[in-house]
């Protein structure tokens, strides 16, 4: 089951459980990996499996997946510039030029 990043990112949960199922049992240097790369917290993913030791260790993952994942795209909507680059350079001018014929 091989998976890109962005196709990940685009997973419905049941489909990312059997992914990372998939990768516990066959590749879990992959799986590594890729909690690496989406900068999965070590600490926090170590704190949850040990508190829920009877649950599906694959659900928890993907939990855990699905909120960072959702964090990233919260953090990248907060640091967009789309509207500052939309604005035309002359409305910037002539609201510099109105501030400085105030002074």
């Amino acid at each position: 089951m091989e998976k890109a990043f962005s196709e990940l990112e685009q997973l419905g949960p049941s489909d990312l459980i059997a992914f990372i199922n998939d990768c516990i049992q066959h590749d879990f240097n992959k799986l590594v990996q890729l909690l690496y790369r989406i900068d999965v917290s070590e600490e926090k993913l170590k704190y949850i499996l040990q508190l829920n030791p009877n649950e599906d260790a694959a659900k928890l993952i993907a939990a855990v997946i699905i909120e960072r994942l959702a964090a990233t795209k919260a953090a990248r909507a907060s640091f967009s510039t789309t509207n500052k680059i939309d604005q035309p350079v002359t409305d910037k001018n002539e609201t510099d030029n109105e501030d400085l014929e105030r002074f």
